[in-house]
């Protein structure tokens, strides 16, 4: 644990190479594995996470010093895309029975800077259209959104919206959702509003690199001492919210929050209400992506966890879980409401 504390208080705090820009990206010849893991990794036997089901988890891995740092991602349940925090990306096919098909690494075609640095391409959010293919990103030092063809054949377009202008390049844009009706949310790392308490959001009434589109401001309350880091929408219109928290004491800790937007007015207050938290001896990473997939009737949870190109200290975890809410909710969890 000492060890693990040292390399990310490097990581934290020693300074950039000054160096040539160069982009880091995942070398295709490489390429990666999965490797299964469980929730409780002393007690395999244990699948359940307060209203989370666990059904499979896997471990991803690879012999290439540029693979990792995945911070989002988009799935039918069958097909994954994963985006880094640093514009590069993976795509596959995973079979119900754990297997990698038609696999393989892709840099993102445009963006905001194209240094080797994380500022320079900072992508810690996407999100998918199902009937275009058309993918937008959202770009954390410099609260900018692009958007991508199919598949990210090619940058569309791109806008730095004026609604997220004044947030903090290490705090911005983390978490984007696009709704069934055509409006995106995107909420920042944990800075409020000017005034408020909580997460700053912004709700867009449509595609937001559009000019002329119309956003208001809510403000995202998340369990204590959490930032939000990658928000879904459900089938049923509420809206679930993967939360992280760090200290020196824990490593990593997260919880999933569930919000019901339906009262939800401009400038108002969204509460979000913890049904599961991963914390030891459960699995408990840096998770930054999660995705709903509906299948056989139930509702499926995938979550991402970043590695922070900190292996071994850290990993590539990609889990699978069933959302039942009639299983009770963790202690200390927030408070479900939604305020004007």
């Amino acid at each position: 644990m000492r060890l693990w504390h040292s390399a990310l208080l490097l990581y934290i705090f020693v300074p950039p190479w000054s160096g040539s820009p160069r982009a880091r990206e995942a070398d295709p010849r490489v390429g990666f594995t999965i490797e299964p893991v469980a929730l409780f990794p002393n007690a395999p036997d244990r699948k359940r996470l307060g209203a989370l089901s666990f059904v499979r988890g896997y471990r991803l891995v690879s012999d290439d010093a540029g693979f990792g740092g995945y911070s989002s991602l988009a799935t039918d349940g069958a097909r994954f895309s994963l985006l880094s925090d640093g514009g590069q990306g993976i795509g596959f096919t995973l079979t119900p029975d754990g297997k990698l098909r038609n696999s393989g690494a892709f840099r993102l075609p445009g963006g905001p800077g194209t240094g080797w640095q994380k500022r320079d391409r900072d992508s810690e959010s996407m999100a998918v259209d199902g009937a275009s293919g058309r993918r937008w990103v959202a770009f954390e030092h410099s609260n900018q959104i692009w958007r991508y063809g199919p598949d990210f054949t090619r940058a569309e377009a791109a806008v730095a919206p004026s609604a997220m202008a004044k947030w903090p390049d290490n705090n911005g844009a983390e978490s984007m959702m696009r709704l069934r009706d055509g409006r995106f949310v995107i909420l920042n790392e944990g800075v409020s509003w000017p005034g408020k308490r909580g997460s700053a959001g912004v709700i867009f009434a449509g595609d937001p690199v559009r000019a002329g589109q119309n956003w208001s401001r809510f403000s995202y309350i998340g369990p204590t001492g959490f930032d939000p880091t990658d928000s879904a929408e459900l089938p049923d219109g509420r809206w679930i919210i993967v939360n992280r928290r760090f200290n020196f004491r824990s490593g990593f800790t997260a919880c999933v929050t569930i919000a019901d937007p339906r009262a939800l007015k401009p400038g108002g207050e969204l509460r979000g209400r913890e049904i599961a938290r991963f914390a030891a001896p459960s699995q408990h990473d840096n998770f930054e992506g999660i995705a709903v997939v509906e299948h056989g009737g139930a509702t499926h949870i995938w979550l991402i966890s970043d590695d922070n190109s900190l292996r071994p200290w850290q990993q590539s975890l990609l889990l699978e879980f069933r959302l039942d809410e009639a299983r009770p909710r963790p202690r200390g969890s927030a408070t479900a409401q939604a305020a004007g």
